[in-house]
């Protein structure tokens, strides 16, 4: 049977000429530009003449407008990223029509990410070397890892950090990831803040809080930058440092959460975690700048990809599961438990830690999920015929 190979980005720096910089920056504008211009072409159609429009319909429009005097300067730049950005603004409205997202915004300069995509008909790599199209020279590349044996890109994205710094991404078929030896464990994660991550085994990860730790350096950068008058040069090198720090931050926490979650799908065959609602518990405006700093998101989302490209199992549980104030040993649920309460006893004598407690239960709770045939998402309340799948099996102490 033959393998399925998994597609990887590999993201590497690189530092552009002054022309290639200029001529990056310059595709930039255009792409967002031409997905300005078609949002607002297919919301004047759907708001006055009820009318959709697709990707062919703006595609011409781009032809078009190519043509005028006013826009002639999107004929400067590569074609390639502007028919990407005009799929990208297809998808965001399939998106929206299928209630999976809002409605698309429109891009800004300041606020929204620079970048463009080139396909395989826009770049050439050779032998290490990347040159994207209308460009005479390949990109300046650190190499910080090489690209799988034999691997070809089949996409390249390009962009710019708000601290300008250039990274480029390319998308390659990897042999090298393949399903990992079949195991007998599994565990519980119970997502926290003064501790990261409790495990069901009982061991506590601590919360490394990489933004507490920068958080004087951050402050005095952003009094610096709120004393500099808007549109100067100063000021944009104040924001300049402000983003590097920022940058410093965002590095930090995503190479800790790496780490931690290959770790996880490693060493389990099954790994359960709860289904959080993080968007609605950073309005909590005591543990909102904590919460953002857990990065519980980015940690699930790595979860869900390792797992997926190692063959590991994994399960979420409902969100509204007790799991905290549910007694593991006699199955009794306390009718409250404050935060501050860090330890407690049950009436049945167990003493419990209140994380370990939690990460016991959501495992018992993963594995009933599992043996009755429930998916990795809890289903939606629209969608249940019944009791979830964690109430239909009694919980049994792991």
């Amino acid at each position: 049977m033959k393998t399925k190979l998994v597609k990887r980005a590999f993201k590497y720096r690189f530092h552009p000429t002054n022309e290639q910089a200029a001529e990056l920056s310059r595709t930039f504008g255009c792409v967002r530009k031409v997905y300005n211009l078609a949002l607002e072409a297919r919301t004047v159609a759907w708001f006055q003449r009820q009318e959709r429009v697709n990707y062919n319909a703006t595609s011409a429009m781009l032809t078009q407008w190519k043509k005028t005097e006013e826009l002639a300067f999107l004929c400067e730049v590569s074609s390639v990223p502007l028919q990407q950005t005009l799929r990208h603004l297809q998808g965001a409205f399939s998106n929206f029509f299928e209630g999976r997202a809002k409605y698309p915004r429109f891009k800004s300069k300041k606020r929204n990410r620079r970048c463009a995509e080139y396909t395989r008909s826009a770049f050439a790599y050779r032998d290490g070397a990347l040159t994207l199209a209308k460009m005479k020279s390949p990109l300046a590349i650190v190499w910080s890892r090489p690209l799988p044996e034999g691997a070809e890109p089949s996409m390249v994205t390009v962009s710019q950090d708000s601290a300008g710094r250039w990274f480029v991404s390319m998308l390659c078929e990897d042999a090298s990831v393949s399903p990992l030896p079949a195991l007998d464990t599994a565990v519980g994660i119970d997502a926290g803040i003064t501790t990261l991550v409790t495990l069901s085994t009982g061991e506590k990860i601590t919360n490394p809080r990489h933004e507490r730790r920068d958080r004087t350096r951050l402050a005095k950068a952003q009094r610096v930058l709120a004393k500099k008058d808007k549109g100067s040069r100063n000021r944009d090198k104040a924001r300049i440092k402000v983003a590097e720090v920022h940058a410093r931050i965002a590095d930090r926490r995503r190479d800790f959460l790496h780490q931690l979650t290959t770790r996880l799908v490693r060493e389990n065959q099954t790994i359960v975690i709860e289904d959080l609602t993080v968007r609605n518990m950073v309005k909590h405006k005591s543990l909102a700048r904590a919460i953002s700093d857990a990065a519980w998101t980015d940690m699930r989302s790595m979860l869900e990809y390792k797992c997926a490209w190692y063959g590991r199992n994994l399960v979420a549980i409902d969100r509204w599961f007790p799991s905290t104030r549910l007694c593991s040993a006699c199955g009794t649920v306390q009718d409250k438990l404050p935060l501050n309460v860090r330890e407690w006893t049950c009436g049945c004598g167990t003493t419990h830690d209140r994380d370990v407690n939690a990460a016991c239960n959501i495992l018992a709770a993963g594995l009933a999920v599992t043996a009755c045939g429930a998916g990795v998402r809890p289903q939606r309340e629209s969608s249940r015929t019944g009791q979830p799948a964690v109430k239909q099996e009694p919980l049994t102490a792991k």
